[in-house]
């Protein structure tokens, strides 16, 4: 029976990349998106062309009060299109940007940080825990700045900070249920995020790869197959760890 994997934001960028990995191993995917679902169809597309299964379903994990209906509409999605009412492993990936320094950040600002990045993935696993099989796993995304500081990241990084702390008490919670758990930190990756920042600004590519012991931005596909393996039975003794994949960011 084929594992099915849950990712979060699983349209474009990383999640994409994921999905696309997982998909040669042979994994089904259930893949969110926010606004586009052109670029969810076309992913989904791809990942039919490879062989697997996949459902995109659209989500606003800054939303949480749509969570009790998302559940649902999992459910009934495992039924219909897999005959299964669970699935095997979830990647909270989906993500905002936000550029501004602490002394004029916003309540507003602040508020959309933390209830994507932390509120989000918090209360969306909650809410599909009872649909993730025993002995599945959960990969949580971080980034590099939760270990590092940039000027003008302050509530993204301490955002971040707190999923990696989340993790570790979700391994341990869910270790009863032999259900593994883990971080994945990425460093700076040229794509589409935050507007192409680090892709299309020669200015912020070139900070980057002067920062980084191997002389360059990350790709997406360096990631995707990164998640992808935390999520395969591959790595099915790590368990409460923050794994870094940045190419040695500000060693």
């Amino acid at each position: 029976m084929s594992q099915i994997i849950l990712i979060t934001g699983g349209s474009r960028g990383l999640g994409r990349s994921a999905a696309l990995h997982l998909a040669d191993r042979g994994h089904d995917i259930i893949l969110t998106y926010r606004s586009q679902k052109e670029a969810a169809e076309t992913a989904v597309a791809a990942i039919q062309a490879k062989g697997p299964k996949a459902v995109a379903l659209p989500l606003d994990v800054g939303q949480a009060r749509h969570f009790v209906a998302f559940a649902a509409t999992v459910k009934r999605v495992l039924a219909q299109t897999w005959q299964r009412e669970t699935f095997d492993g979830l990647l909270n990936n989906a993500g905002i940007a936000m550029h501004e320094p602490f002394a004029s950040t916003t309540e507003e600002q602040f508020d959309a940080v933390i209830d994507t990045h932390l509120k989000g993935p918090y209360f969306l696993t909650q809410r599909l825990l009872p649909l993730l099989a025993d002995g599945g796993r959960i990969l949580n995304v971080s980034s590099g700045l939760a270990r590092f500081s940039m000027p003008g990241t302050s509530i993204y990084g301490a955002a971040k900070g707190a999923v990696e702390v989340l993790t570790r008490y979700l391994a341990t919670e869910l270790a009863e249920r032999q259900i593994r758990v883990n971080t994945i930190a990425p460093g700076a990756i040229a794509t589409d995020f935050s507007g192409g920042r680090v892709r299309d600004n020669p200015e912020v590519n070139a900070y980057v790869s002067s920062i980084t012991a191997l002389g360059r931005p990350g790709r997406a596909d360096e990631i995707g197959s990164a998640m992808a393996m935390l999520l395969s039975d591959d790595a099915r003794w790590i368990n409460g760890e923050r794994i870094e994949a940045s190419g040695g960011m500000r060693l």
